[in-house]
């Protein structure tokens, strides 16, 4: 059977012969097994596109009505019930009192007095990404997880929460992506409620935006057939992707293109109205210090050129999905693909194809000679992270610090930056500003190593009492692996990097989550006598959890 083509078109001011052809290119660009795209313009469908498979192997086609997980796009979904709860309580809620304070009590009692008490965290805090909470599926690293391993709600969710005790940040200061902020939310509004999240889901927003097939599908190794997802690429070949953990709250919804295009077609309704959800939960919160936030409740805020946008991605493995939103031209971009092609890029390209924008806002300019010696690794002591600077290209730097290598166009010799980072290079040291993160970094530079590491200094078990984390260090010489032992079981041994000093790598490229957090650095620590004592792990997305070694 042929893959599936299918378009439709609806009554709009935009040529939609011309969108439906950057619909139909872009599956040639961004090559995967399949997908769909919609594009919406004024509340009304302009066109949509399906092309390729659902599932390679059955040569079932993709359609606008194949079930997908649509991931962290769940996160907006669960705000908006979050609101219609606090302005359309239940019955037994409202006889209760105020629902801002029972929300704000099952919370401080779902998370643990102590820990909310003595940091301040609130429940607004979870909903912005500003709560320092650690991620989990980061975290299962440490708890021996492997990639396919199990992750289920009712056996795992209370003790991570349990093992919840410290943050990385103070909440409010920063932004740092956790996803466990969005599972204790959803538990919240079960807990009040005395409704479960799938109902809530259905009652509040489902039904009335009519999205007539989606549902909550929580548990990754059930999701509705036909669809397959696939890890991969055209060059090495596609595979499917196995899934077996649970999620609720940070994800978990399963939806059609068609779905997702009653999804926007609701938020376009209730963007005119000033009063709306919708409009309440789009404004842009701000840190505590008064700085501008980018994400609030689910909705990432960024541009396109000039145009202000909102939106959201969603992944797991084999999945990406996203949905973009211009509010000033009522112009939305869905993207629904069974890959792990960047759908966010997708969506950019089409959003900037149909507004008719130029296709790099950065034009070409006189060289910069940037000094090699510049090039490096580099260490950030608050966070316990190392930074690694390489030449991007023509008059562009490479940094590897957070989740993913981030680019950045270069001033002059000793600046640089892009859209949400500043970055000024020395000989021995960086500051560099995460705007959207709320920080400003100073980094020294790692002394480059003169000769191979002693390997054996490092070797041994280490723990983590807080966490109930074991570290194993095994190898000789330069080649050292590292493990974890925790109550998800033992997890694989990964290849780790010396990168000089006492710092090494540990590459994570494939987390139980997706995309995994990224690499890890591991900065040991001495004691008075010179011998390595212990060492403390970090990532972006989990910083500063300390080990002692045994």
């Amino acid at each position: 059977m042929a893959p599936l083509m299918t378009s439709d078109l609806a009554a709009c001011d935009m040529d939609r012969q011309s969108v439906l052809r950057i619909l139909e290119i872009a599956p040639s660009i961004y090559r995967g097994p399949g997908g769909s795209i919609a594009v919406l313009k004024d509340g009304e469908l302009v066109a949509q596109h399906a092309w390729g498979y659902a599932n390679l192997e059955e040569r079932i086609p993709m359609t606008p009505s194949t079930l997908m997980p649509i991931c962290s796009i769940t996160k907006q979904m669960v705000c908006i019930v979050l609101k219609d709860l606090e302005r359309n309580p239940t019955p037994e809620m409202a006889a209760r009192g105020p629902t801002h304070e029972q929300l704000s009590a099952s919370f401080r009692r779902i998370l643990r007095t102590e820990i909310t008490e003595s940091t301040g965290l609130r429940l607004e805090h979870l909903c912005h990404m500003q709560s320092g909470i650690r991620d989990y599926w980061a975290m299962t690293m440490f708890w021996g997880t492997t990639p396919e391993g199990e992750f289920v709600i009712p056996k795992h969710a209370d003790q991570v929460i349990a093992r919840t005790t410290s943050l990385h940040f103070p909440p409010g200061s920063q932004y740092s992506y956790s996803n466990l902020n969005f599972h204790v939310l959803a538990r919240v509004l079960e807990d009040v409620s005395g409704k479960p999240l799938d109902e809530l889901l259905r009652e509040r927003l489902f039904t009335p935006a009519q999205m007539a097939t989606a549902r909550l599908g929580a548990d990754t190794s059930k999701l509705p057939s036909p669809c397959e997802g696939y890890e991969g690429s055209e060059s090495l070949g596609f595979v499917r992707a196995i899934n077996r953990m649970q999620w609720s709250g940070d994800a978990g919804v399963v939806a059609t293109l068609a779905d997702m295009i009653e999804y926007e077609r609701y938020l376009d309704q209730s963007w005119a109205d000033p009063q709306s959800i919708y409009r309440e939960i789009a404004k842009p919160p701000c840190f505590a210090d008064g700085n501008p936030a980018s994400y609030g409740y689910g909705l990432g805020h960024g541009r396109i050129g000039s145009f202000k946008t909102i939106g959201h991605g969603g992944a797991l493995r084999g999945y990406r999905l996203h949905r973009l939103q211009v509010p000033s031209e009522r112009l939305s971009v869905v993207v629904m693909l069974n890959s792990e092609v960047d759908a966010k890029e997708v969506a950019t390209y089409v959003v900037k194809e149909v507004l008719h924008l130029p296709k790099t806002l950065n034009p070409a300019t006189t060289p910069i000679n940037l000094s090699p010696s510049l090039a490096g690794t580099f260490f950030d002591p608050d966070a316990q992270m190392a930074l690694e600077l390489t030449q991007g290209g023509q008059n562009r730097i490479t940094i590897s610090y957070a989740i993913s290598r981030e680019t950045l166009a270069l001033v002059d010799t000793q600046t640089a930056r892009s859209e949400t980072l500043r970055a000024t290079l020395g000989d021995h040291s960086i500051e560099l500003r995460r705007i959207s993160d709320n920080r400003v970094i100073s980094l020294r530079r790692v002394a480059a190593p003169q000769e191979p590491p002693k390997g054996e200094e490092y070797t041994g078990h280490y723990s983590c009492g807080e966490i109930e984390s074991t570290f194993h260090c095994t190898g000789t010489g330069g080649m050292l692996y590292g493990s974890f032992d925790g109550f998800l079981g033992q997890g694989p041994a990964y290849p780790m990097r010396y990168l000089g000093e006492d710092l090494w790598l540990l590459a994570y490229p494939r987390g139980l989550d997706a995309p995994a957090p990224g690499n890890w650095t591991l900065a040991f620590q001495r004691g008075a006598q010179g011998n390595v004592v212990g060492m403390s792990v970090s990532c972006w997305l989990a910083r500063k959890v300390v080990f002692t070694r045994s």
